[in-house]
Formats: C-alpha cells, sequence, structure tokens
C-alpha cells in the first residue's frame, strides 16, 4: 500500500499556509498578509477545499518600512484599512471545521509556526494544528540540491516563478505545487507508506500540543 492509499492521509485536509511579515526591533514578527489554500487526495486526485487571503494592519510599533516594500511590494498606505491581526486570523481559524483532521503545510514551517503561536489568542484552532515543512522532505526525497529554498524547489520541479513572488497568495500556490510533487515523491518510495512515516521525516508538533514540564519545585 502506497502513501496516498493510507486512510488517515485520505482522511486529511492539508492547509498551505504562508505570512509576510515586518520585524520590529524587539518584537517578534508581525502579520501583514496571510494565505492559505486547503486540499485533500479523493479518488486519485488532489482536490482544493478552499482558498483563503487577506492583508494583516499591522501594529503602530511595526511599521511597513521600505525594507518590507521592497520584499513584498505592500506599501503602509494598503494595509491602513486592512483587518487586524484578530479579524483576519480570527476569520481564517473558523474556517477549520470541528471533527476535521488538518495539518499546515508550509517551506520552513517555524516561521509561520511562530507567527500563529504569537497569534494564538486570536486563531486557538491554528495554533493547535501541526506542521508539514517541506524543506526536510525535500532534503529526504532530493537529495544532493545545492539548496532547498523554494526559488530552488521552483526550478528543480519546472514550476514557473509567479510574478508577485513574496505575496502570500503567490507563495502558497507555488509551495502547494512543490509540496504535491514532493507528495507523488514519496508516494513511489517505500520508505513512506503512511503519512505517519511523512509526519516522522517532515512534521513539527505545534508548541500547543507539547506537553507542559512541570517545574523541579512544583509541589
Amino acid at each position: 500500500m502506497g502513501l496516498t492509499q493510507d486512510p488517515t492521509f485520505r482522511a486529511t485536509t492539508f492547509v498551505v499556509i504562508d505570512f509576510e511579515t515586518t520585524t520590529p526591533t524587539g518584537y517578534p514578527a508581525q502579520p501583514i498578509e496571510v494565505a492559505a489554500l486547503a486540499f485533500r487526495y479523493a479518488e486519485g486526485a488532489w482536490q482544493e477545499t478552499g482558498r483563503s487571503e487577506s492583508l494583516i494592519r499591522p501594529p503602530a510599533f511595526a511599521p511597513v518600512t521600505p525594507a518590507d516594500t521592497a520584499q513584498t511590494g505592500l506599501t503602509p498606505e494598503q494595509l491602513q484599512q486592512a483587518p487586524t491581526p484578530a479579524e483576519a486570523l480570527g476569520a481564517l481559524d473558523r474556517r477549520l471545521t470541528a471533527g476535521s483532521t488538518y495539518l499546515l503545510v508550509a517551506q520552513h514551517a517555524a516561521t509561520e509556526a511562530n507567527v500563529i503561536r504569537n497569534q494564538a489568542e486570536h486563531c486557538p484552532k491554528l495554533a493547535r494544528t501541526d506542521f508539514l515543512d517541506t524543506i526536510p522532505l525535500a532534503k529526504h526525497l532530493i537529495p544532493g540540491l545545492p539548496n532547498y529554498k523554494l526559488d530552488t524547489l521552483l526550478g528543480h520541479f519546472g514550476i514557473p516563478q509567479p510574478a508577485d513572488r513574496h505575496r502570500a497568495a503567490a507563495d502558497v500556490d507555488v509551495t502547494a505545487q512543490v509540496f504535491r510533487r514532493l507528495i507523488g515523491a514519496a508516494d513511489e518510495n517505500a520508505q513512506f507508506r503512511d503519512l505517519a512515516a511523512v509526519v516522522k521525516t517532515a512534521g513539527r508538533t505545534a508548541k500547543f500540543n507539547l506537553p507542559v514540564q512541570a517545574g523541579l519545585f512544583d509541589v
């Protein structure tokens, strides 16, 4: 039985997520845009089940800088009337259906995981959803690349660079394409017979799901 025949794999909705952020001195990265693309594998093909994108108005202590604009194309003026983090991330969080099984997917998942953790009060369901990271999965399945940056993986798979690379929706779309190619490779690899094997290689447990260690002097 291959990976895509695994009942757990088929029951899981994969949600590729990407944030654009601004990083103010002395504070964690603050989101200024989020996009997500959800899909499941059924009847031999990937089926999209939803997508979402939103600009996010950063707090006053985290203004969009010229460097941020150079990277993303987003300007302070564009974000003045954008939803707050509570509004944007709350709306995304409400799209996760109770009782369904989700895994978040990201390129260098630690970045997205940290943003979600720091915004957990606005998106408690997202904050308890584990991640798959495309980088360790790609390293295992495609050894020998010069690096495992997204642009390198796009080149390896022959996926065209989007015109608006470094915008959340564009990055989600191409990351989803990379992920599906990696799953295709894993499906042909005897080491990946089920989703548990993929998680073992590329999983990142949400910090809110980690056990809390008791202090040494708790009584």
